[in-house]
């Protein structure tokens, strides 16, 4: 910094020498880089989290109110008659919205892939007939009991259960997987303040004579922390756009490849609007958190150092 003319002014002024203060350029240094980096993880963290949120709330939405019986009996024709019997029984109940049995060609080409090709039927494993169904409000536990105990006593060979049931597992794993991605996107904001405090940190110590210069002149210790704020700021603005630039890449990149599954499942986790304007907020809470980080780091080594 250009003492003298600092001197010349008398009352110290931080505008244009604020760069100075900072012992490297700013795109040449690596602080740019190191905040353009955590906020690329932070985005591709926010966004998978965002992406199971939409996953679950979908699958909950298409199984809410659904329930799965299945008529399990070795002979075929005892089998079809109490299949028949049991859409009977449900489409007459009022609190029943829809029925719909299964045919048995779409129940043999989803079990294909493990069970083979059936050649001869007579030598095909028995399946039994399965009935979807859709019940009117919440699915109960004690709607379910009643419902199964009267369906039992009507079609003997029923078996009743609540969808939700069979992806309970997998509403279990999504759940620790938005925890993982939440803990990610905390550990990456943790180590992103820590990096901007060992840089002021840095800075005042590469400073510390010019600091002390500008406190004789009358600086005060806020007008020396907005130098730093101002320069990390603006270090922070150009790693966060760099940084969204490349998180938003790789989410396009997986997105396409998670596409190309066609798998209804993974469909319901695409981002919507209100998903994108989430993202696009992180690296604007990456700079502020960069700019206050900074301002209180120097600030309070000021208060020791002077």
């Amino acid at each position: 910094m250009a003492l003298g003319s600092l001197i010349g002014r008398g009352t110290p002024r931080f505008g244009s020498e604020s760069a100075r203060m900072m012992p490297q350029a700013r795109i040449a240094g690596p602080m740019p880089w190191v905040i353009a980096i955590m906020i690329a993880l932070t985005v591709m963290a926010a966004a998978a989290g965002l992406a199971l949120s939409n996953v679950a709330g979908n699958a909950r939405s298409e199984i809410a109110g659904g329930v799965t019986v299945q008529v399990v009996e070795g002979a075929p024709a005892e089998r079809e008659r109490q299949a028949e019997r049991a859409v009977a029984f449900l489409n007459a109940r009022e609190d029943v919205a829809s029925v719909r049995r299964v045919p048995d060609e779409e129940l043999a080409a989803l079990l294909e892939p493990w069970l083979g090709e059936v050649v001869n039927q007579e030598d095909a494993v028995p399946t039994p007939a399965l009935i979807d169904v859709r019940i009117a409000g919440p699915v109960t536990a004690l709607r379910l009991r009643e419902l199964r105990r009267e369906l039992v006593a009507e079609v003997p060979a029923a078996r009743l259960d609540a969808q939700a049931g069979w992806l309970g597992p997998v509403f279990e794993a999504i759940r620790s997987l938005q925890f993982l991605a939440v803990g990610l996107v905390a550990l990456l904001a943790l180590t992103s303040v820590a990096a901007v405090w060992l840089a002021a940190r840095s800075a005042l110590g590469s400073n510390r004579d010019t600091i002390e210069v500008i406190h004789h002149l009358g600086g005060t210790d806020g007008q020396i922390a907005g130098i730093f704020q101002r320069s990390i700021g603006i270090d922070a603005a150009l790693g966060g756009a760099a940084g969204l630039a490349l998180g938003v890449g790789a989410i396009f990149v997986l997105g396409e490849q998670f596409a190309g599954l066609g798998s209804a499942l993974v469909a319901g986790g695409a981002l919507q609007l209100k998903d994108w304007l989430r993202i696009a907020a992180v690296p604007l809470a990456g700079v502020l958190l960069a700019v206050l980080t900074a301002r209180y780091t120097v600030m309070a080594a000021l208060r020791r150092m002077l």
